[in-house]
């Protein structure tokens, strides 16, 4: 019998092992990385095997999707539970990243809390909703590549895949998350003027010239930024990722790049953080005109924000309740799928077992524990919101 096959129905802990020993890394982050086929493969198999009608599509050539479907289609009472398949690298690791070692009470591996554990959960929380009958269906979606470019969920809903409102089961330690900041990925290439290294009189240091232009943006992170607030989210940021400039010890340096990273508040974008970069280097040239510099936004995606009184948040809720489990309400740290979602017209919200701050970590691993609970608690969702 095949291992999908073999799993006993509902049972979330075997189906989150088995799904950490696959190897899922995402080729577009790791050379020569297997992708999502497997994981998905072993999902589709278990998943009809525990009644769901399921379909796979590909979001880019052998990195498929799987929406698979449970419950009767009527409606306004459609429910979807999302997930990403792929993980990210294993370098650095303190422990085997696919052997699914289990050791006081934690699954441990590479995507284990990010997120295999929350895909058993809903996988399982789905399952466990429709055996006890369901007025309207359930939307189990596999997605590709979220730890890249999110190629997967664009695909899935560029198909026409909808739901009247989402749980992305991200680990979120239990915690109800409605919110998540977006990001802008921006590149300022400061330009100077080679010459020798005692020619001051021609040479133009791009690298000092780009220190004058951080120490603006340090201002503005301080300054303004920190004015700029989301009741869970917190402030908006802004850090510099990477600096690269100069040629040789005795030369002035005609070039430097600093790339930045924004973190974007809900009603931010892009072009907005393009706009500030340009205005912070507006400032300085102003009282250095040597300064020349362009900055250009090289990859952007959108912040995720539900109303707290969304109906999807108020049936999380209750079901929290219903089931003896605190209710939190907090910000998502990083970025989701979510947000695709939520712009396709889906609220979505974020919840799900495991600490995100295990996400990518050189140890990794989820309490089994609570993946049992996330599963009670999703399958209360389900009942509550298809009838």
């Amino acid at each position: 019998m095949s291992a999908g096959a073999s799993l006993a129905p509902g049972d979330a802990r075997a189906l989150a092992a088995a799904l950490v020993r696959v190897d899922s890394r995402n080729p577009a982050l790791v050379a020569a990385a297997p992708g999502e086929a497997r994981c998905v493969a072993l999902l589709r198999e278990t998943l009809e095997a525990w009644g769901f009608r399921t379909e796979i599509h590909e979001a880019a050539p052998g990195r498929p999707n799987l929406v698979a479907r449970i419950g009767e289609a009527r409606a306004r009472t459609a429910l979807m539970f999302c997930g990403h398949a792929d993980v990210v690298g294993t370098e650095g690791m303190i422990h085997a990243p696919f052997a699914a070692e289990v050791r006081d009470g934690r699954l441990h591996g590479r995507g284990a809390a990010d997120m295999k554990g929350g895909l058993a959960a809903m996988c399982a929380g789905a399952w466990r909703a429709a055996r006890a009958g369901l007025a309207g269906e359930l939307v189990v979606a596999i997605t590709a590549d979220e730890e890249h470019a999110s190629l997967g969920a664009r695909a899935m809903l560029d198909r026409g895949v909808r739901a009247d409102a989402a749980i992305v089961c991200e680990p979120t330690a239990l915690a109800v998350m409605p919110a998540h900041r977006g990001f802008a990925w921006l590149e300022v290439t400061v330009h100077g003027r080679a010459a020798h290294g005692s020619r001051y009189d021609l040479g133009v240091d791009a690298i000092r010239s780009a220190g004058l232009l951080l120490a603006e943006l340090d201002r503005l992170e301080r300054t303004e930024l920190a004015r700029r607030t989301h009741p869970v989210l917190g402030r908006a940021s802004l850090h510099a990722s990477t600096i690269e400039g100069g040629t040789g010890m005795s030369t002035y340096p005609d070039r430097c790049v600093v790339r930045l990273e924004r973190r974007t508040l809900p009603g931010e974008h892009g072009a907005s953080a393009v706009d500030e970069i340009r205005r912070a280097i507006d400032a300085v040239r102003a009282a250095h005109p040597e300064l020349h510099a362009d900055v250009a936004l090289t990859m952007s995606q959108a912040p995720s924000d539900v109303a707290v009184d969304a109906p999807v948040v108020r049936a999380l809720e209750a079901s929290l309740q219903e089931c003896g489990e605190p209710v939190r309400i907090a910000g998502m740290s990083a970025w989701t799928d979510a947000a695709l979602l939520n712009a396709a017209g889906i609220p979505a919200i974020c919840f799900g077992p495991g600490d995100i701050s295990l996400a990518h970590a050189a140890e990794e691993y989820i309490p089994l524990e609570e993946i049992d609970r996330a599963v009670s608690v999703l399958a209360a969702l389900a009942r509550r919101w298809c009838g």
